[in-house]
């Protein structure tokens, strides 16, 4: 019995490889927070088997997949589609942060039609990150595989075309409803719209977060930029380009840099570049300004674009969504 597991993120396929438990281990590892999202179509190029659409490094789903990792099911041009009906179980491994989440609805909503592929399908649920543990306990984890019905795949239809949208609105209605299905689901959404421009500062929950550590003492942007000390949402990648953000607006509630060097050539990593807060950043993190009283918006949320005119809020106090 050949057996394939797919997981939500690259972290988690390198822990899994080495636990032996499935004949192969690939990762997913499209990113659906904290920026405009791939059209449908796009997506769909990047798992078709190799071919001049897929010129650039990361066009194509296997691109990072490491030597030796499809030893008897396929070289490194296969497509997703063709690679998974090689096998005769496969299980998606779903940890349970924001973009997995948003990785396991859009895997299913695609894979629903497809139903010699479906059929074979099963979810395992993980309470943690996957590559935080050893190899060699992974292996040993006693998780339950649940055979995927047309119940989660409606839902997971339903999800991904509600983060789709063209305002967060299907989204928190979402909240309303049932989820229990996807297990991890509800606490993903809630996590994402707290990601929304807040409803009196105007910054997303993780990027208050950023300018707490600052206004704490922090100045290494490297350090700043560590996904581990927030929220579930942002990765390493995101944190950082969070953080550049906020120093590129015209009024910006961050500065990066030293006057001693040119900024024009600071990396995360460099010792000399040090971030500190505004007289904006202090007004924020006090919750005594609006960001966007001082900035233009430009933002994406899911399928939705934030503009001054369209700025979609969240109330974490009422936990409500605020229309523009």
């Amino acid at each position: 019995m050949s057996h394939l597991i797919l997981t939500t993120n690259d972290r988690a396929e390198a822990t899994l490889r080495q636990t032996l438990l499935a004949n192969v281990v690939l990762g997913l590892r499209p990113r659906f927070v904290s920026r405009k999202l791939p059209s449908e179509e796009r997506l769909l190029i990047g798992l078709e088997r190799r071919s001049e659409k897929h010129c650039n490094p990361g066009d194509h789903w296997l691109d990072d997949v490491c030597r030796g990792a499809l030893d008897g099911f396929g070289t490194r041009d296969i497509g997703f589609f063709e690679l998974c009906a090689k096998f005769d179980s496969i299980e998606i491994w779903v940890d349970p942060q924001a973009n997995d989440q948003l990785v396991l609805v859009w895997l299913l909503d695609l894979l629903r039609p497809y139903k010699e592929i479906t059929t074979k399908l099963s979810l395992v649920h993980t309470d943690d990150q996957v590559a935080n543990y050893a190899p060699e306990s992974v292996a040993k984890w006693k998780l339950p595989a649940f055979r995927v019905t047309d119940n989660h795949f409606a839902m997971a239809s339903c999800a991904w075309q509600a983060y789709r949208a063209e305002t967060p609105k299907p989204c928190f209605d979402l909240l309303m409803t049932d989820l229990m299905i996807l297990p991890r689901l509800r606490s993903a959404l809630i996590a994402l719209l707290e990601e929304l421009p807040d409803s009196v500062t105007g910054l997303g929950a993780t990027e208050m977060d950023m300018l707490g550590c600052v206004s704490e003492g922090q100045t290494d942007p490297k350090y700043i930029s560590e996904a581990r000390w927030y929220r579930d949402v942002f990765d390493g990648g995101d944190a950082q380009d969070a953080l550049l953000e906020l120093a590129e607006y015209s009024a910006p509630p961050v500065l990066l840099g030293d006057p001693s060097f040119n900024n024009d050539d600071r990396y995360f990593g460099r010792s000399e570049w040090k971030v500190t807060l505004t007289e904006l950043g202090r007004s924020l993190v006090a919750r005594e300004d609006d960001m966007w009283r001082h900035n233009p918006v430009k933002r994406w949320w899911g399928g939705t674009e934030l503009t001054s005119e369209r700025l979609w809020r969240w109330d974490r106090e009422s936990r409500l969504l605020v229309a523009p």
